[in-house]
């Protein structure tokens, strides 16, 4: 399926289920964001590698879980 035919699918699936006006107002929802993504996510994690990061969150996984 294309794109076009996912959205116009999910357009039909909207209205069919919150009819026409409805469908609308949850499209109104829609946030794309806002700022760079990548530009946060590398002031946050810097040249974080995964297996840098996983081996930090075995580091702080507790020595015994609870059951």
């Amino acid at each position: 399926m294309s794109l076009y035919e996912i959205r116009m699918e999910g357009w039909k699936a909207l209205t069919e289920r919150l009819g026409p006006a409805g469908a609308m107002r949850f499209m109104m929802q829609y946030d794309p964001g806002h700022g760079d993504y990548s530009k946060e996510r590398h002031e946050l994690f810097g040249h974080l590698t995964l297996d840098e990061l996983l081996e930090s969150l075995e580091r702080a996984r507790p020595e015994d879980p609870p059951p």
